[in-house]
């Protein structure tokens, strides 16, 4: 389950996959879900519809 987290699984589907509950799998694996801030930060800036300036090549 926690590669599914980590792949971007989201816990809403891991849990119904699992058998679990969202709370008691994110109690368990929690502290497993690693490295996927920058891809939250894109999502939600992407929502925002926040575009970043373009670097120079």
């Amino acid at each position: 389950m926690s590669l599914w987290l980590n792949a971007g699984v989201p816990a809403t589907q891991v849990a119904q996959w699992a058998g679990h509950s969202v709370h008691v799998l994110l109690k368990v694996y929690a502290s497993c879900i690693d490295g996927q801030d920058e891809a939250a930060r894109k999502r939600i800036e992407g929502a925002l519809g926040v575009e970043k300036p373009a670097t120079a090549p």
